[in-house]
């Protein structure tokens, strides 16, 4: 039998024949006077699904609570809604084209999916070292950037889940100032497909580093009006301290990285242990924590932003020092044959090179064609990647069987893993604590589910 409690203190049946206990199916009132009915009816535990709270997880994330008056006894995650076949399309595509599917996973941080993936591929092809300076400037650039602006949906989303509606706002304007340098360099504010193998599609238009200068103090204010708001706020210390603690040994057993380790001691950071893209070259540090509660996973995030601050100011003078160098690798068989522009009406070939193909050269015309629709072949074998993503560890492993196209592309999304902490973050805390151990383990269900 279930009942619902329409108001209340409605009242409930005593179950089914079979001896079944009765499910109840609450909808609004206040919590406290429902777990007082549920102890009226003398029925300790009640079951059902909780949410959505969080933005990023309406109708893709269903979370099943078990809980006693307020206490938490179980919860389950269940996942896969938000599955879009992206690993399997991917093998229908040249290995260019995998580079706009790879992109919309953890679609809050795109440029990290692109760049893992393209780094899988540049070993399957030995051209890691022949990558231009320039393009691996402008790599982690984009990647810095955007690690900002994931960082500032994290903390500003949580602070939205928790009633501070300011946080969110203030947190997307900073967001906004990166993506107006991320679109004015690759011509889109996300799902860019920017990062490709060999490269970069294009390389910066005119003003770019100097709307780069201009957009890191705007940034740095909002980070530090974000402190202000929470940091010591009394009310936001007592929601977060001491609250959704998951301690190093658990983050050992379950594969956990990013700032939820970082907040448990350890100061694993692949940029530092396993550095790509000319990371060991760039001065920044790596925040850590000893706390392990969700206070200092949103300090951490807050800490690495300005981190990353850091570094996108030094790619700033780089860009400088490197103007005029190339951003795509100098082997015409794999490099895209077209230097894109960003113009009045979007993203395309530049109009020197439509010039040249479609006026100058049929040989030209004949290897872009081929070149976009075939694609370049792949030695066969298998390679792997790992980038530090905001989230943690974002690994990529790519196999060739020597053709035009990924035999397999698989992903290590660190949401998947982090999300596996749900439970042993909220179990035997309260049910408002759930909100705030789903918000500060920052997981994207884009990324999770592939």
């Amino acid at each position: 039998m279930t009942t619902d409690y329409t108001t209340p203190h409605a009242t409930a049946g005593l179950g089914d024949d079979d001896g079944t206990a009765p499910e109840f199916t609450v909808y609004g009132g206040d919590w406290t006077d429902v777990a007082e009915e549920a102890t009226r009816l003398s029925e300790q535990r009640i079951v059902f699904n909780m949410g959505p709270q969080h933005p990023s997880t309406h109708g893709v994330l269903r979370i099943m609570l078990e809980v006693e008056g307020e206490t938490v006894q179980e919860l389950r995650a269940g996942i896969g809604y938000l599955h879009t076949g992206i690993e399997k399309n991917m093998e229908y595509r040249t290995w260019t084209q995998g580079v706009t599917f790879a992109t919309r996973m953890d679609y809050v941080a795109a440029m990290f999916n692109e760049a893992v993936y393209c780094l899988g591929v540049e070993k399957l092809l030995g051209i890691t070292d022949d990558i231009p300076e320039r393009a691996n400037v402008l790599r982690v650039l984009m990647m810095e950037l955007t690690r900002i602006g994931s960082h500032l949906v994290a903390i500003g989303t949580g602070g939205n889940e928790m009633g501070a509606t300011t946080v969110m706002t203030t947190a997307f304007i900073g967001r906004e100032e990166t993506f107006k340098v991320i679109e004015n360099i690759t011509g889109l504010r996300t799902n860019n497909a920017y990062i490709r193998p060999g490269g970069v599609a294009q390389d910066t238009p005119e003003g770019a580093v100097e709307m780069i200068r201009e957009m890191i103090p705007k940034v740095r204010h909002v980070l530090d009006d974000m402190a202000y708001l929470q940091l010591e706020n009394p009310i936001f210390k007592g929601r977060l301290q001491n609250v959704a603690v998951l301690d190093l040994s658990a983050c050992m057993a379950l594969g956990i990285t990013g700032p939820m380790l970082r907040s448990a001691g350890v100061p694993y950071d692949l940029r530092k242990s396993e550095p790509y893209c000319g990371y060991e070259t760039y001065d920044f540090q790596v925040p850590t924590s000893m706390d392990a509660d969700a206070y200092s996973r949103v300090v951490l995030r807050l800490e690495e932003c300005y981190e990353s601050l850091k570094i996108v100011e030094q790619c700033a003078d780089r860009l400088e020092a490197l103007e005029g160098q190339p951003v795509m690798v100098a082997d015409k068989k794999i490099a895209w044959p077209a230097q894109l522009s960003v113009g009045g009406d979007g993203q395309g070939n530049s109009f020197e090179h439509i010039r040249h193909i479609m006026g100058e050269s049929m040989e030209a015309l004949i290897h872009h064609f081929k070149l976009v629709t075939e694609g370049f072949p792949v030695p066969a074998g298998q390679a792997y990647a790992a980038i530090e993503n905001p989230k943690g560890m974002l690994g990529c492993h790519v196999v060739s069987d020597g053709g035009t196209k990924p035999w397999r592309a698989h992903f290590r999304d660190p949401g998947f893993n982090n999300l596996q902490a749900l439970s042993m973050l909220t179990e035997g805390g309260q049910v408002a604590d759930v909100v705030v151990a789903i918000a500060t383990i920052d997981m994207v269900l884009g990324g999770v589910d592939r």
